[in-house]
């Protein structure tokens, strides 16, 4: 009766982080998409949501670590279990730094001057649209337990990577021609390197997902930089 009364705790421990991991994933996913909208349309209110929501998902992330760390003491979980609680510990602080960069990308709303007239920033929505799929993805694949969808997000951010490279050419070049934008350019460039980060994050994520659902290890992308 008592194992069974701990099998029954363990679960709902588990039920209970995936759905915080579920929700912060979420929030993450609506922070990046407002942080977008308030780049290019200059909204400054959509960008301070963004910032506001940044704390709510803070939040998350230090309720998850209290549970996950409850749970391996008072639970004592073993293999596949271990795994899954580690996973979910892990995930949470890689989700907080996906939050945090979409908060970066807010601030850099109000710093772009003569937005109707600047072309480069046309360049970056479709970047951001490929990895805001990925976070969206990668937490379909967390809550499915889905190795085959985590490995094709690990795939698809070589496409970030590619967008990252072609928009630092494309606004170097840009600035070398129009000198007055040097301000704005290196403001798109500390955006595109946030966005780029993201894609890397899920990424982590991915693999996190990957090895709680198979018990092995997806090759490593060298030199994926720091966090």
């Amino acid at each position: 009766m008592a194992q069974e009364h701990t099998v029954k705790a363990f679960d709902e421990d588990i039920t209970k982080l995936r759905g915080l991991i579920a929700e912060m994933g979420g929030l993450a996913e609506v922070s990046m998409a407002e942080a977008m909208e308030a780049l290019i349309k200059g909204n400054m209110d959509l960008a301070a949501s963004v910032i506001a929501r940044d704390k709510r998902i803070d939040s998350l992330e230090a309720e998850i670590d209290r549970l996950a760390v409850r749970t391996i003491a008072l639970r004592a979980p073993l293999a596949d279990d271990l795994r899954e609680v580690i996973a979910a510990l892990k995930i949470a602080g890689v989700v907080e730094r996906i939050g945090d960069y979409s908060k970066n990308i807010a601030k850099s709303a109000g710093k772009i001057a003569g937005r109707k007239r600047f072309e480069p920033l046309t360049l970056i929505p479709a970047m951001a649209d490929v990895a805001r799929e990925m976070v969206h993805d990668v937490m379909t694949a967390y809550a499915a337990r889905d190795p085959v969808m985590a490995q094709q997000v690990v795939e698809r951010d070589e496409k970030v990577d590619a967008f990252y490279e072609s928009l630092f050419r494309n606004l170097v070049s840009y600035m070398i021609e129009n000198p007055s934008t040097i301000s704005d350019c290196a403001q798109l460039l500390f955006v595109a390197r946030n966005i780029e980060r993201i894609g890397d994050h899920a990424t982590n994520v991915a693999e996190m997902v990957y090895y709680a659902a198979t018990g092995a290890h997806l090759t490593d992308k060298e030199d994926r930089g720091g966090a």
